[in-house]
């Protein structure tokens, strides 16, 4: 079956975070399809990153749903402060709570799609009991806490297992794919049954590692980029 092109959600993980709102601009303007916003407690995972009140902010600057992957813990505490702070998405962990189930009810209680992130350790059996209530499901090509690391190939089986799973069950559910994302991988990932694909260096940096400068074709270099991200479909 033909599928169509992947949705692109460039993770802002990779931007230039003293001008995020300007890059948000950016990326709206290049064609993202969406806004990936990391969020990491420094427990959950080894980095720390941005709250509720920065999410806030960015939404003013947006103009495309936030796609917001939640990797703190307990994570129950903090959906109602990312659902009034503008998420379309939140993204959970299986081991970020006791109750998953419980968790993405909440979720989709506040108004919000509801997802589950499957680490590269996770067993595709942790969705068992929860799919009928998942909007999306974030495959993680890499283990969570840093930008720039290189695909974990074995993702690749993942991705096409969950697909099959998907389809035979007859759901709408997005299988996303983050971690690792170039054009490169990005055919492979969709080519294994991925709809939405989350890039930060492959967007945002240069070839030398440099993030965007904020020059005058910064929207240029972003547009030029996602195009070869969908490219690869």
């Amino acid at each position: 079956m033909q599928r169509s092109p992947p949705r692109i959600a460039p993770s802002i993980l990779a931007a230039d975070f003293a001008e995020l709102g300007a890059e948000l601009h950016a990326i709206t303007a290049a064609g993202a399809d969406e806004i990936h916003i990391d969020v990491m407690d420094g427990h959950f995972v080894p980095n720390l990153t941005i709250g509720a009140g920065v999410v806030t902010a960015l939404k003013r600057h947006g103009g495309r749903p936030f796609d917001v992957h939640l990797m703190v813990a307990p994570v129950d505490l903090h959906l109602g402060d990312f659902a009034a702070a503008g998420a379309d998405t939140l993204t959970v962990h299986p081991e970020a709570g006791p109750h998953l189930h419980r968790s993405l009810q909440r979720i989709r209680a506040l108004g919000c799609r509801a997802g589950v992130a499957l680490n590269p350790g996770t067993p595709l059996c942790a969705l068992d009991g929860v799919l009928d209530i998942v909007d999306r499901v974030l495959v993680m090509s890499v283990n969570p806490g840093f930008g720039g690391q290189t695909f974990i190939a074995s993702a690749l089986a993942r991705i096409a297992a969950l697909r099959q799973r998907i389809d035979a069950a007859g759901l709408a559910i997005d299988i996303e794919v983050d971690g690792g994302i170039n054009p490169t991988t990005a055919a492979q990932a969709v080519a294994a049954g991925a709809d939405v694909l989350v890039a930060g260096s492959a967007v945002f940096r240069d070839d030398d590692g440099d993030k965007g400068t904020g020059d005058d074709d910064r929207t240029a270099r972003y547009a030029a980029r996602i195009a070869a991200l969908r490219g690869g479909s």
